[in-house]
């Protein structure tokens, strides 16, 4: 478990279980990499072979997860705060405000800020309450993808692109999706077992399957 004291011991602060300015400034300062190392031919190929498909199957996937990018123009992660999840995974505790809520929503709001906000009360949830990085792996997968905490998944984002891949391979894996993700192509209807897998039963809705299929293209 990370309480606020742990956090603050983590992100290399005074440990005093306030996460006020000086908190979120090092949140911000931990997560930020000013020059991330992008993925190698060689890299995504061991990745490939490890999960028994293409390098073009795993780049339409990250092509559609997150318009290809692992990181946003500050050098940090790409997340997507879910309000709901927070909301769940406290028990309402801070609902209604921005980052809880049982209604899912508020998209437009800033992630990052919803995080520091959330972070101020329960950081567990808060990071687990994110999808992070390229490949938008939700935090609370942490312990079946073998991390210590939400925060050490999060975490594992912040050096490069080959963490980011390394979230995928182990979500893959866990969620026994290598044979759907084996037969991505241009069709649509071979894209569907993935999408269904990787994006829920809602995937039709959101077109991922037809999203898959062009960029196999």
């Amino acid at each position: 478990m990370v309480t606020i004291e742990e956090l603050q011991h983590r992100i290399g602060v005074r440990v005093d279980g306030n996460f006020g300015p000086i908190s979120r400034a090092a949140l911000l300062e931990h997560f930020s990499n000013p020059d991330p190392a992008e993925i190698t031919r060689e890299q995504l190929a061991t990745i490939a072979l490890r999960l028994c498909c293409t390098p073009a199957q795993i780049r339409a996937v990250a092509a559609v997860e997150s318009s290809g990018a692992a990181f946003d123009k500050r050098g940090r992660p790409k997340i997507l705060f879910e309000r709901h999840k927070f909301h769940s995974l406290t028990g309402g505790k801070w609902s209604v405000s921005t980052f809880s809520n049982r209604v899912r929503g508020g998209y437009s709001d800033d992630s990052w800020g919803k995080l520091l906000d959330a972070c101020a009360r329960d950081p567990d949830a808060a990071f687990a309450s994110c999808s992070w990085g390229k490949f938008q792996v939700m935090g609370f997968n942490w312990a079946a993808l073998q991390f210590e905490s939400a925060f050490d998944l999060a975490a594992s984002t912040i050096e490069g692109e080959a963490g980011h891949y390394e979230l995928l391979v182990r979500y893959v894996e866990a969620e026994k999706l290598t044979r759907a993700l084996s037969k991505l192509s241009t069709n649509p209807e071979s894209c569907r077992d993935f999408a269904k897998g990787y994006n829920g039963e809602d995937y039709a809705a959101g077109g991922y399957h037809h999203k898959l299929a062009e960029h196999m293209a």
